[in-house]
């Protein structure tokens, strides 16, 4: 019998993490990357460029309407793709194209002990002027792989943004 509710009461504790994604839009015809500028209310790095992103949460998947079934488990396509364009339009007004290209990885362990997975994608920019979500961001920059060195972004930003543009260059080779 499939699941009829999302639960992690059968959980394996020292199993248990928060997933989370970023996305570093590219915008092809200049060969641009977004990010965003923190806002300084922020409790974890105010005031610092980042990327997109957010958390899976449960009621990302709809327990009721799964893609497919495979025996008795539920399976639901793309989830991270559409975490991340859900973010993207909410955080900056924008859509993303898919594929999702891989980035970088890391497991990191917040200030209050909570394990994250975090997993950063590049993705063609869609389409909208960028709109920040207010109270969250002050500004943002289209930046190329030089002017991102110049922003005081969040840990490895920059450096994803270099490898997002990178990949995006060699494909358009």
């Amino acid at each position: 019998m499939s699941a009829e509710r999302i639960s992690t009461d059968e959980a394996k504790p020292d199993k248990l993490f928060y997933v989370v994604a970023n996305i570093i839009p590219f915008r092809e015809d200049d060969g641009r990357c977004l990010i965003l500028k923190r806002d300084e209310r922020e409790k974890v790095h105010p005031g610092k460029w980042a990327t997109i992103g957010g958390k899976l949460e449960h009621k990302d998947l709809d327990i009721k309407n799964p893609t497919s079934i495979e025996g008795e488990v539920l399976v639901f396509a793309d989830p991270l793709f559409k975490l991340l364009g859900r973010e993207a339009l909410e955080e900056a007004g924008i859509t993303i194209v898919p594929p999702l290209i891989f980035v970088r990885e890391s497991l990191i362990v917040r200030p209050d002990g909570i394990p994250v997975h975090l997993t950063t994608f590049g993705a063609r920019y869609g389409s909208g002027e960028v709109e920040l979500e207010k109270g969250a961001f002050t500004d943002s920059a289209w930046v190329n792989g030089d002017e991102v060195d110049d922003y005081p972004t969040i840990g490895t930003v920059a450096e994803e943004v270099k490898i997002t543009i990178a990949h995006f260059k060699i494909e358009n080779d």
